[in-house]
């Protein structure tokens, strides 16, 4: 079951790194994975669910703010139609591209997460179920 606490917290550090942060993604995303295992405190299992679903959910709505960013361009009028023939264009390569960053963000973070998830169970024993 999802901790949609740490999920959400997750998925805001994700949009942080994804957008600010892309030189340093990789560590940025065992980081991230590694914290939200370890707040969901739902052990290895949990960890790698709830980490998972937050790098899936910041891919997810990381590429949807740039395809309205590249469909929009920076002017009005002509953002609008250059941008939507380029991102047809180039249309099947960006959904490669999107599926590829969520199958690595979902492995990076569901894996960081999963050993966040036993640190916290080790921490706390009280939580094994």
């Amino acid at each position: 079951m999802a901790k949609w606490s740490a999920v959400i917290i997750g998925f805001i550090l994700c949009m942080i790194v994804k957008v600010c942060l892309s030189s340093y993604e990789f560590i940025g995303l065992l980081l991230i994975g590694l914290f939200v295992g370890y707040i969901a405190k739902e052990g290895v299992l949990g960890g790698l669910w709830n980490a998972a679903l937050a790098g899936a959910f910041g891919t997810i709505v990381a590429s949807i703010i740039f395809v309205i960013i590249a469909t929009s361009g920076a002017t009005f009028l002509g953002g609008i139609f250059g941008g939507l023939a380029g991102f047809t264009i180039s249309g099947l390569t960006s959904i490669l591209a999107i599926i590829y960053d969520i199958i690595k963000y979902i492995l990076i973070m569901g894996l960081a997460g999963a050993v966040g998830g036993a640190i916290a169970n080790n921490v706390n024993p009280q939580n094994r179920h």
